[in-house]
């Protein structure tokens, strides 16, 4: 194949190694998830945030030696309470450690939007630097589809794959990176014979146009 000048790290996180927690790993989870809860709660004085429902695990994904788990909650008000907990995986000789979590609270949910086709959170969690001191943030990317039939959601940058997740019960997790040589990502959803049933920007109408400016 030609040289191509779209340099970036396509596939670069491990694909899901395990099964959605459960047990004492899942309250030790839990335990991290919603102390950053109650973070982004104090970080939020005009939401009624209320009490936290039962977690919804999302897909692991392993980079740059850390897994990230992302997780969201429905709160008894209505507020959902997103995020992650990230930890150095266990090895042979050491169990996981080194646990950090972040959350945040939103009162704009799908249940509100019914035009929305995935639902999406993102977080940065690192950057990639490439060539002609161009810097990609390499992003957490979490969902739900709101349609059916879908198989397999993809990130997209500049009409490049650059990492992809079986849905799992209808979740799924990409690490990806965003916002390189002020190309953005698109989240695609595919179904089983590759056939496109939905596609969502990682930014709201009119963020892109404020990226290009700077």
């Amino acid at each position: 194949m030609p040289p191509t000048d779209r340099l970036v790290p396509r596939f670069a996180a491990e694909p899901p190694q395990e099964g959605f927690p459960y047990g004492v790993w899942a309250d030790t989870l839990s335990a991290e998830f919603l102390s950053a809860c109650l973070r982004a709660a104090e970080e939020e004085p005009d939401l009624e945030i209320g009490e936290p429902g039962e977690i919804v695990w999302f897909p692991d994904r392993t980079w740059e030696a850390r897994t990230w788990i992302p997780a969201s909650t429905r709160t008894s008000t209505g507020i959902e309470l997103f995020g992650h907990v990230s930890f150095r995986p266990a090895t042979e000789d050491e169990e996981a450690d080194e646990f950090e979590a972040h959350a945040e609270a939103t009162d704009i949910v799908a249940d509100d939007n019914p035009d929305w086709r995935i639902d999406v959170s993102d977080h940065v969690i690192g950057d990639w630097r490439g060539e002609l001191g161009n810097v990609a943030d390499m992003t957490l990317v979490w969902g739900v589809p709101l349609v059916q039939g879908g198989a397999v959601a993809c990130a997209e940058l500049a009409g490049v794959t650059v990492d992809q997740c079986v849905l799992a019960e209808e979740r799924f997790t990409l690490v990806a990176p965003d916002n390189y040589r002020k190309d953005t990502l698109e989240i695609a959803l595919y179904d089983a014979r590759g056939h496109e049933l939905a596609r969502e920007s990682l930014y709201a109408e009119g963020d892109e146009d404020e990226d290009s400016e700077d």
